[in-house]
Parts: C-alpha cells; sequence; structure tokens
C-alpha cells in the first residue's frame, strides 16, 4: 500500500507531466501504478491513466465525504504496488480558508508523505525561505522531499541545491531541465487530453526518460513505502446480470468520464457500450445514452460529416430513448455548434445552438436542486462545471431539470434542459452516496424500456 502525494507551490509548476512521467517510467519497470487525482479534473486523470495503464481516480472533498475518499484510495489501490496522488493547484491552495479541503488536507488524510516540486524560473536561494515557510506552515503534513522542475542548467541547479541543503532538511529527489518539447500543448479547459493528442503515447515514452533519467526513482518509492497502510479496500460483491445496454462515446470529441460511475453502471446491471461519433455510421442497440463531456468544438467538421449517426440519434430521441448528456453531450445535440468562424450542425434535439466564447461562461463548483420537470430526480446535488460554450436561442418552452444554487448552468439559474427523455446539463454529476445519479438513471430507463414493452 505504498503511496505518495505530488504536490507544488502553485499551479503550472509542470507536476502533470511529472506525475505522468513517473507512472510511465515506474510502469515500465514492472510495477503495478495506481493515479489519483484531486478534484474533479477530467483531462489530467486521463494522460495518468494512459501512463499507468490503469484508470485514474479522483479525490475531491466537494463532492465526497470522508470515507468515500477513503473507501474509493482503498479500493482502487488494492493490487497496485505504488500509489501516486497528484495534487491541484499549490499545495495548501484551496476554497476554504481553514484548508480543510486543501491538497495539504486530502495528504494528511491518507497519510502520504507529499513531494514538492518547485517551478525553479528565476529562483535561487529564494527556494530557501519558500519550502520553510511550507513545512512550517502545517504540521500535520509530511512534507518529504523536493523536485526541482525548470532548472536553467547545471550552475542554476547547483545553487539550487545549495540553498535547500543549506537552510532545509530536506532531500533533493531529482531535478529537471526545462525542455519545452517535454510540454503538453495546452487550450482553454488546461492540457488537450491525451484521447485527443495524437502524440500521446510518444510524449509519455519522453516523460518516462525524463523521471527516469531525473529523479532518483529508487529513493522516491522508497519514501512511498514509509506511508501510513491505506484502510483495507470494502467488500464488494459480484457483479449482477446486466439487462441494459447504455451507449456512451468515447472518441476524441468526447472523453470526460469517471471511471467510477462506469462501476456504478455495471453495479445497477447496465452495461456499458462505447462507440465513436466521428467513425461509427450506426448507432448501437441500447436502451439508454450517457453524453459526457469533451471538446466537440475541436471536431466540428467530423461530427458534422457523421450524418448517419447523428439521424439515427435525433430519430431514437424523438422515440423517447432515455438521455443524459453533460456539457459537451449537451453542445452535440443541439442545433448546431460554433466555434468562431467554424459551425456544423449536430444532432438537433435540443433546439437552441451552442457558441463557443472566448471567456468562461461557467467555472467551479456547483450546486443543483431538482426542479418538477426532473425525470429522474435524486435530491439536490454537488456538482462542478467548466465550459467556454453558451446556449442561444433556446426554444422558449423547453423546461429545465435542475435549479442552480450555487454555479452558472444554463442560464445562472437553472441547468438540465428537458426534451421528451432528454435531460442536458452543463454541470458535470458524480456518482457517489450522496448523489447516486447512476442509481436513479438506470432505473428510469429500465422502467421506460419495460413500459415501452408492455
Amino acid at each position: 500500500m505504498a503511496h505518495l502525494y505530488l504536490s507544488a507551490a502553485h499551479k503550472s509548476s509542470g507536476k502533470t507531466t511529472l506525475a505522468i512521467g513517473l507512472c510511465a517510467a515506474w510502469r515500465a519497470r514492472g510495477l503495478q501504478v495506481q493515479p489519483f487525482k484531486k478534484g474533479p479534473d477530467y483531462i489530467d486523470p486521463l494522460w495518468l491513466g494512459d501512463a499507468a495503464g490503469r484508470p485514474c481516480h479522483n479525490l475531491d472533498f466537494h463532492t465526497m465525504a470522508g470515507d468515500e475518499i477513503d473507501a474509493t484510495f482503498a479500493t482502487a489501490l488494492h493490487g497496485a504496488d505504488l500509489g501516486l496522488i497528484e495534487g491541484n493547484k499549490g499545495l495548501y491552495d484551496g476554497v476554504a480558508l481553514d484548508g480543510s479541503d486543501s491538497n495539504a488536507a486530502l495528504a494528511a488524510r491518507l497519510q502520504a508523505p507529499v513531494v514538492l516540486v518547485i517551478d525553479t524560473t528565476g529562483m535561487t536561494r529564494g527556494i530557501a525561505p519558500l519550502l520553510q515557510g511550507y513545512q512550517g506552515f502545517t504540521p500535520a503534513v509530511s512534507l518529504a522531499g523536493v523536485i526541482l522542475n525548470r532548472v536553467g542548467g547545471s550552475r542554476h541547479e547547483s545553487k539550487l541545491r545549495a540553498a535547500v541543503e543549506h537552510y532545509t532538511d530536506l532531500p533533493v529527489l531529482g531535478t529537471i531541465g526545462n525542455d519545452r518539447s517535454l510540454m503538453i500543448e495546452e487550450r482553454h479547459l488546461g492540457l488537450i487530453p491525451s484521447n485527443e493528442a495524437g502524440e500521446a503515447t510518444r510524449l509519455i515514452e519522453r516523460l518516462a526518460r525524463m523521471a527516469s533519467e531525473g529523479v532518483d526513482l529508487d529513493r522516491l518509492q522508497a519514501l512511498a513505502e514509509t506511508a501510513a497502510p491505506a484502510l483495507p479496500a470494502p467488500s464488494v460483491g459480484p457483479l449482477p446480470a446486466a439487462d441494459l445496454r447504455i451507449g456512451i462515446p468515447r472518441d476524441a470529441a468526447f472523453g470526460f468520464y469517471y471511471p467510477g460511475d462506469f462501476d456504478a453502471l455495471r453495479r445497477a446491471g447496465a452495461e456499458p457500450v462505447f462507440f465513436d461519433t466521428l467513425h461509427d455510421p450506426d448507432l448501437p442497440a441500447v436502451d439508454g445514452l450517457f453524453l459526457g463531456g469533451g471538446f466537440p468544438e475541436t471536431q466540428i467538421e467530423a461530427l458534422e460529416a457523421n450524418r448517419s449517426l447523428r439521424r439515427q440519434i435525433r430519430v431514437a430521441i424523438e422515440s423517447g430513448l432515455p438521455v443524459h448528456a453533460e456539457c459537451g453531450g449537451l453542445d452535440y445535440l443541439c442545433r448546431s455548434l460554433r466555434w468562431g468562424d467554424r459551425c456544423g450542425e449536430m444532432v438537433g434535439a435540443i433546439a437552441a445552438d451552442a457558441v463557443m466564447g472566448e471567456r468562461p461562461q461557467g467555472r467551479g463548483y456547483a450546486r443543483l436542486s431538482p426542479t418538477g420537470d426532473h425525470p429522474w430526480p435524486f435530491g439536490a446535488v454537488a456538482a462542478h462545471e467548466f465550459h467556454y460554450s453558451r446556449l442561444e436561442a433556446i426554444d422558449p418552452s423547453l423546461r429545465f431539470a435542475w435549479r442552480v444554487e450555487r454555479g452558472h448552468g444554463i442560464d445562472g439559474t437553472h441547468d438540465g434542459l428537458r426534451y421528451r427523455n432528454v435531460t442536458a446539463s452543463y454541470c458535470h454529476l458524480r456518482h457517489l452516496n450522496a448523489s447516486p445519479w447512476v442509481d436513479a438513471f438506470v432505473a428510469f430507463v429500465r422502467g421506460h424500456r419495460s413500459r415501452r414493452q408492455t
């Protein structure tokens, strides 16, 4: 149950590329590495999961109770040789003033040694008071070492090492040079996801070499082995026989899903059936659809060109097929999607047009409560959103499934456009004890199929 927490002093310090490289490097050594990501991020987990060869699980104080964090961590870590938790933003950053939802709080909860990745650009002796402050700010955090990133050369490295060794007792566990060829290109929501990056496999291999050459992997692994053992994984019974099929697009346009939601579908007796919106001409035989988020705006031409699939989805929706769509999935169901001077026809089931803006329309944690028009309500829910698109020319007769208590949603007050058996929102849900959306949706799909058969 060895595990390690990789954090930083601030965001964009390079910890994600380093975490990807570490996962791939340890995997190349024959280790089973289980990655985790703090917060509701989708993109970093795609890269981490590809590098480790195991799905990356999110740990998030906003949507998860403490015992769920413990259970998710222990269950995913079961059978792995090593767990790597990548933080978000800086070690002590969070929404709460008291730090109760920070990386430091999560590291303390998991009793994980913390390694800080420091962006050393323009820094020499100044690294010492920075590290001293981080060491003394929260005694409950086990700050165990530092990795120097974006180092300008051997002279720069020697000055940094001398300062760290003279003023602190923290070991320098590695140094990484300032190599822009190892950076993952960014877009409006962060890194380009690995399901879209054509060079993803080769880049992961280069990042593995970077980690192997620049970091003392043996020493880092030994440090991970000093972590307190994780709690025992809760017992899980056998999966029921699947009696439903839920279609899920997973391709360069759509890839924002929680692996735990797929597990919840299987536990509810629903088989996830993956398909490609860019290349598959036919919709598979399914009882419902779950259209997740992604970057459909980057694939406008290909999505529009697949007229056969778009037409079949529209016909299925008109015939009453239950659909849950989130963010990019909502955009795909609209009449059209426009980004700058690029515009393409989409499915056309939602009478609205999706338009990409220059700034975020909704960003951060959200809270939703169901309206009387929600077809499968299950109570108020903590969610999150991050979208640059907005809807224009919405048919005023459309109803909403959610009231927005915190966040923006579609219009600042509502989210979840309703049309027939479709619920399409900008906010992302996650199946957890307090928000069992998968169980509610699958029960709705099962009831709809039963009524049709009757």
